[in-house]
This record gives structure tokens, C-alpha cells and sequence, in this order.
């Protein structure tokens, strides 16, 4: 198969009808043999009955039904274990992403030899100060520390090389940082293509502040969890190690210096444990101690959860 199209949903029953419509046309047109997967994430309107419709029109369109909302992250990981498609493209359901980009992105994919490619929404249609200057700030930032050089990390118009979305998991609000996983994960051909959007024609965006703010803290959780997931005793052991090593070497030099003072009887001196600096010197070896102990415990639980990607499929179509 040549193409997986894979849609997360949440309440978007008035577009789905013209969209599926509209990427079947463009497959077609391009003699693509195709799939097109509707994730419905607890869907309080008729999605999913019209996801059931469009499937018993066109055998090539799938849906999962989520139980409850579990958010974007969820849909598309569970979207990208059903895949069958040699490129994996990624589009959000309200008809701002544009299917006419897929013929490009899959051959940016299957003929320049991308592992990821990335749309860039150059000119937006978004509120300005609720979307646009947020974004902006957020792309810039994450720019600058992935090292990847993408101005629109959060489009959710992607095109994917199969191997790419069967090696990474996205989970939590993980999918804005996708290029990032991919990056850490050892895909490190990815581009970016230029795409139209276009004004939503259908009910309300989704987005939040709130989102935003989160996104921040999974990016540092995603960049601590890329370098040291699997080996969490070289972050906390090293500075335990360094704490305690500190504390140690000033509890010597206290002692010491008493030694000092007692042997060639200097008088007034102070005790040890009256001085500020030795229960200082205690503190840093406690807080070493519990960092290396930290570090031991991650080292063994690390990234085991069974229940992190666990979700209740409620129903499926055409599968």
C-alpha cells in the first residue's frame, strides 16, 4: 500500500464528509492505493456515525473509536500501530490542512529519501495573539534546542516514512515534539515543505492556552526522557556523586582543622557541629545519597510502564 492517511478527531461531523471526499479524489488522480484512518477521541457529536457511513461508501476508509478523550498524542500512536501504508501522512480533520499536499509530501518521502517532512503553514489564518505570536515563540524555542531546523513544529499536516512512525511512541501531549522523537530516535532526514492553509469552515479550534503552557513542560520532559530515559543513573548519580563528594571533603576538612586546634592547644575555637558550614556539609551528603539512590530506582523502572500507552478502544470500521 502506498499511502496511510491518519486523522485525529474530536468532534468535527460537519467537515469529515468533504474531506474524505477530497483525499479520495486526490488519490485517485495519482493512482495511490490508500487508507485513510478517522481516530475518533470520544467524539460527543456524530463523528463516528458518519465515520461509519463513509466506510460503507469506501472500503478504504477505517475508524477507531476512542471510549473517552485521551487527547491528540493518543490518536495518532494508536493510529500509527494500524498503519499499512509505505508513507504515513498526518492531517488534522477540519479542513485547514490541504490533501492536495500529499502527492509532494509522499514523494519528498519515496524519491528524496526523507524520513519526516514537515508542513510549514508560512501564512496563517489563526487568531493572531491567541495562535499566531504564540506559536512563533514556541517554534523559535524549540528550535533552538532540538537543533532542528523546522519553523513549524505543531502542523499537523506530516508525511512520514512507514519505519519512522512503527519505532516511535507518542504519548501524553507528545505529538507537538514528533520531529524531535524521531530526531532522538535516529531518523535524521527531516524536511519541511511549505503548505496552504486554510481558513476552518467548520466549528471552533480546539486550542487553548493551556496547551500551550504544557507544551513547554513536554518538551523539557521529552529532551530529559531522549538523553537519559534509559539511563536516568547518569544524570541523578552524577550529582549525587558531586553533592555528596562535597559534603564529604568539607566534613574532612572540619574534623581537621579541629585536629589542628586541639594538638597545638589554640584556644577558643569552635566545634565542629557548631559551625554552619558542617550541617551544611551533612546536607550535601544526604541530598548525594538520595540523588544516586533516585538515579538507581529510575534505572530500574525505567520506561516499564505497561499502562502509559493503554487505551480503551471503543468500537472499530473496516478493520
Amino acid at each position: 500500500m502506498d499511502i496511510s492517511v491518519v486523522i485525529p478527531l474530536l468532534n468535527e461531523e460537519e467537515s469529515l464528509p468533504e474531506l474524505a471526499q477530497w483525499i479520495k479524489k486526490v488519490m485517485d488522480q495519482n493512482n495511490f492505493s490508500y487508507e485513510i484512518l478517522f481516530i475518533d477521541d470520544g467524539s460527543s457529536d456524530n463523528s463516528w456515525k458518519v465515520i461509519e457511513d463513509l466506510g460503507k461508501e469506501n472500503s478504504n476508509i477505517k475508524g477507531i473509536r476512542f471510549q473517552r478523550n485521551y487527547g491528540k498524542s493518543a490518536a495518532l500512536n494508536v493510529g500509527f500501530e494500524a498503519t499499512q501504508g509505505d508513507v504515513v501522512i498526518t492531517m488534522d480533520a477540519d479542513l485547514q490542512d490541504s490533501p492536495d499536499e500529499i502527492p509532494e509530501l509522499y514523494k519528498m518521502i519515496k524519491e528524496e529519501g526523507y524520513d519526516l517532512v514537515s508542513g510549514w503553514k508560512k501564512v496563517r489564518y489563526d487568531s493572531k495573539w491567541a495562535k499566531n505570536i504564540p506559536s512563533k515563540f514556541f517554534n523559535w524555542t524549540t528550535r533552538k534546542i532540538s537543533k532542528i531546523k523546522l519553523h513549524d513544529f505543531n502542523c499537523g499536516l506530516k508525511a512520514y516514512h512507514s519505519d519512522v512512525v512503527k519505532t516511535i511512541e507518542v504519548y501524553g501531549e507528545m505529538h507537538r515534539y514528533i520531529p524531535v522523537i524521531a530526531k532522538w530516535a535516529g531518523f535524521l532526514r527531516i524536511g519541511e515543505k511549505v503548505v496552504i492553509h486554510q481558513k476552518r469552515k467548520y466549528g471552533t479550534t480546539k486550542f487553548g492556552w493551556n496547551r500551550f503552557i504544557n507544551g513547554y513542560l513536554d518538551l523539557i520532559s521529552i529532551m530529559f526522557v531522549s538523553k537519559f530515559g534509559k539511563k536516568p543513573m547518569h544524570f541523578f548519580g552524577v550529582g549525587g556523586t558531586l553533592s555528596f563528594f562535597i559534603g564529604f571533603v568539607i566534613t574532612i576538612w572540619l574534623i581537621i582543622q579541629k585536629l589542628i586546634n586541639m594538638t597545638y592547644n589554640i584556644p577558643y575555637y569552635r566545634q565542629v557541629t557548631d559551625q554552619p558550614l558542617f550541617y551544611l556539609a551533612l546536607l550535601a551528603m544526604i541530598v548525594g545519597v538520595q540523588l544516586f539512590l533516585t538515579g538507581f530506582l529510575g534505572e530500574m523502572i525505567s520506561r516499564n510502564s505497561p499502562e502509559r500507552n493503554k487505551y480503551i478502544i471503543r468500537a472499530k470500521n473496516n478493520f
